[in-house]
């Protein structure tokens, strides 16, 4: 269920609540109880990743998990070797 922002005319309090999508939008402020709450527009809340195993490095490649290689710069048979020829 979405998350909508309201905001009262009358006493600029704000508040949020979630409610269907069919839902007809509030007008009651639970604050002052006038009936002229407004929904505002927002940006949402964006995607987010809950729980274990969502890392920024998952599939991200560094010039810093490439193999060590003692031979680096000469001439040698080993492909990972940066100054391989």
């Amino acid at each position: 269920m979405p998350t909508y922002e309201y905001e009262c005319q009358k006493c600029g309090h704000i508040f949020e609540l979630s409610q269907s999508i069919k839902a007809a939008p509030v007008k009651k402020c639970p604050k002052c109880k006038a009936d002229s709450a407004k929904r505002l527009i927002s940006a949402g809340g964006g995607f987010i990743l809950k729980g274990r195993g969502f890392y920024a490095t998952d599939y991200k490649k560094s010039k810093h998990s490439l193999p060590k290689c003692d031979n680096a710069g000469k001439k040698s048979d080993c492909s990972s070797c940066p100054g391989a020829h």
